[in-house]
């Protein structure tokens, strides 16, 4: 497989507190990374240092040719301000966005892209309200196509599932098992159970991290991973179980 993304001995902190420590990971194309952890374990940050939004305290991360620059980001939705005085399809259209020229006019291919997005998302109808009047299930679509609609080689995904309905989660759920099929998917949960049929590894963030591929979760390893007892409920999809957390390559 090709590596997009390496990690190599991360260490990270805010202030004089460390919250990534020695942190090591490949991620591959067409990878589905599902990341877990308790809350403060370093999740968010983890994909923020892959974004550039903040840099390590030391280690490295290293991009494959294209990758840089393509990496689209879907934000947590509790965290995001839906009275930002901005219409649906000009939030799309910031996908486009050039971080060295904010002035730049989008083409005339980039507004039928953003069109088309929206209308995938069933959203075109929308693409003048303002986003103020969206549900929660369909900022959180919006957020998506703002991140898709560039071609990104790699998409990071903030607990994408949270705070929304049931049907959003599973039109959510079931977009993103496509799209993994052209790009690498690394999403931060609290919830495996919808991604359980889809994913290719598990990876476990608490200030260290730990990654595995399929197989079987249970208890005791979210113990680790938690340092307290986590309940487990399968909801008649198959569980999956980690192996022993041990240092070895990713």
């Amino acid at each position: 497989m090709k590596n997009l993304i390496e990690v190599n001995h991360l260490i990270f902190g805010y202030g004089n507190r460390p919250i990534l420590k020695d942190v090591n990971l490949n991620i591959f194309k067409n990878d589905y990374i599902l990341i877990i952890g308790p809350n403060g374990g370093g999740k968010t940050s983890f994909l923020k240092l892959i974004l550039g939004i903040v840099k390590p305290w030391s280690g490295s991360i290293s991009y494959a040719e294209g990758v840089s620059g393509r990496i689209g980001y879907v934000p947590q939705y509790a965290n995001f301000n839906k009275n930002f005085p901005i219409n649906v399809l000009d939030m799309v259209l910031t996908g486009f966005m050039d971080s060295k020229n904010f002035l730049k006019k989008y083409t005339k291919n980039q507004m039928e892209k953003a069109e088309h997005m929206l209308d995938k998302f069933d959203l075109y109808l929308k693409r003048k309200e303002n986003i103020n009047n969206l549900s929660g299930g369909q900022i959180q679509k919006l957020l998506i196509a703002r991140a898709i609609v560039a071609d990104p080689v790699a998409l990071l995904l903030d607990e994408p599932t949270a705070s929304i309905d049931i049907t959003s989660q599973s039109n959510i759920r079931e977009f993103l098992h496509k799209l993994n099929e052209k790009m690498a998917i690394v999403m931060v949960t609290h919830d495996l159970t919808p991604f359980a049929k889809n994913y290719k590894r598990i990876v476990c963030i608490n200030q260290t991290l730990f990654s595995h591929g399929r197989g079987e979760l249970n208890a005791h390893e979210l113990d680790r991973v938690y340092g307290c007892p986590v309940d487990l409920i399968g909801h008649g999809i198959p569980h999956t179980i980690l192996q022993e957390h041990e240092k070895r390559p990713n």
